[in-house]
């Protein structure tokens, strides 16, 4: 894959506003859903992002027929795709797509649902620790399916899924989200608990009850899905990017900076707003937008890790970032995944004082960040490297930074129109 250098001449304060664009943690479960029946789903404010492209692709490739379309033009955000799946023409999902991404597995239910049967190359993604697929596995073969394992391929069969009452061992989204549509044409009822609550699962039953789903929710994390023998096509319009508003959140929050962050659900980033305020972040809030402004002098933290409405992981790295610039010892604990501070090393060969014990960082702040040659290992790191580079004093090189653009919808573009001086450079 070609490598993006991302250069940044730190030390400039952002100032400005920037609109969050559509979730991509929405989006390709969204776009899986196609799988489920022949008519055309419309999805609006999506982002064009690599991940979704792949996913796209992969859509194209087992049969879809669809667009992308840009109704604004030029580099602005809000993509509209349609697309459509007549006839699914093909149950294998390639090596070639499913590598990139480790959402190409949310296509194993809806394929085993639609024509009982699918062959899914074994998904890649983040190297971020163990993402085990044994949940998802795990209630397929309860609702009939015969899985194994044909080489790098994960291959399932049965003649038609039947409903069940399933409890995940537990929190998974993609694994929720897989059990959700393949639920959606199984035979009978499906009750499916201790559910992930997560905004972009809750957006997908959105989407499957408007493409005609039987889909209620019990108590506070179960859901009853009546199955259907079809689905039909329906429009939608994919929820902001609450992890994409966290890291312009975070961002407007460092020294210097004043940004605002439009285009938002507010509610869904619930815990991270009390970090913040517990931090003493001059952070303000209204109906659609977030408005932080830099200079506090910000207190240390202790954060933990959890699944919603806890604090995110994927926000983990961008805050331990910030928190190199608070005033003490800082704490952050992952309880998600396994090998997630994979940004720390690299933190600290830009002066960061952080020790990682098992499963928890250690941040000693106040620390004068410098400029440093940098190598991005995941999607979510990476954009805690941008950000200490915007902080740091001096140029900043970030390397593999091909990861960002897999989640980050223009990132680039929206800095530098904040004042950022950064640059892409493709190897």
């Amino acid at each position: 894959m070609q490598d993006i250098i991302i250069s940044i001449q730190g030390g400039r304060p952002l100032a400005g506003s920037v609109v969050v664009s559509g979730a991509k943690n929405a989006a390709l479960p969204e776009l899986a859903a196609a799988c489920l029946g022949p008519g055309v789903l419309e999805f609006s404010n999506v982002p064009l992002v690599e991940d979704v492209k792949v996913m796209f692709a992969a859509l194209r490739e087992i049969g879809a027929e669809g667009e992308i379309a840009n109704p604004l033009g030029g580099d602005s955000q809000g993509h509209i795709i349609r697309v459509a799946m007549p006839v699914l023409r093909s149950p294998l999902v390639s090596q070639r797509i499913a590598r990139t991404t480790r959402a190409s597995v949310l296509l194993l239910g809806p394929m085993l649902a639609r024509c009982g049967e699918a062959r899914v190359s074994l998904p890649g993604g983040c190297p971020i620790g163990e993402r085990k697929i044994d949940f998802h596995l795990q209630g397929l073969e309860s609702m009939g399916a015969e899985i194994r394992f044909e080489g790098e391929y994960l291959a399932a069969r049965c003649d038609r899924l039947q409903g069940i009452d399933f409890t995940f061992p537990g929190k998974t989204v993609t694994g929720t989200e897989n059990l959700l549509m393949a639920a959606t044409l199984a035979e009978g009822t499906t009750i499916l608990r201790n559910c992930a609550l997560e905004p972009e699962v809750e957006d997908l039953v959105v989407l499957l009850r408007a493409m005609g789903a039987d889909i209620r929710m019990e108590g506070e994390d179960a859901y009853v899905i009546r199955g259907r023998t079809a689905l039909h096509g329906a429009a939608h319009r994919v929820i902001p990017d609450r992890i994409e508003a966290g890291t312009y959140l975070i961002a407007g929050c460092f020294a210097g900076n004043e940004i605002r962050v439009e285009g938002v659900v507010p509610g869904h980033l619930g815990e991270l707003l009390t970090v913040l305020a517990g931090m003493g972040a001059s952070v303000s809030v209204s109906e659609h937008a977030f408005h932080a402004r830099g200079g506090s002098m910000l207190h240390p933290a202790e954060v933990v890790t959890a699944p919603y409405p806890g604090f995110p992981t994927d926000l983990q790295a961008q805050l331990t970032t910030l928190l190199t610039q608070a005033t003490g010892v800082s704490r952050v604990r992952e309880t998600i995944f396994n090998d997630r501070f994979r940004h720390v090393d690299e933190l600290k060969l830009m002066g960061a004082d952080i020790d990682v014990r098992g499963d928890a960082a250690v941040i000693r702040g106040r620390t004068g960040l410098r400029g440093a040659g940098l190598r991005a290992t995941d999607l979510r790191a990476s954009a805690a490297l941008v950000l200490g580079g915007l902080a740091a004093a001096g140029e900043t090189r970030i390397a593999n930074s091909y990861q960002l653009f897999r989640g980050y919808e223009n990132m680039p573009e929206k800095l530098q129109k904040l004042g950022a001086a950064i640059a892409i450079n493709r190897g």
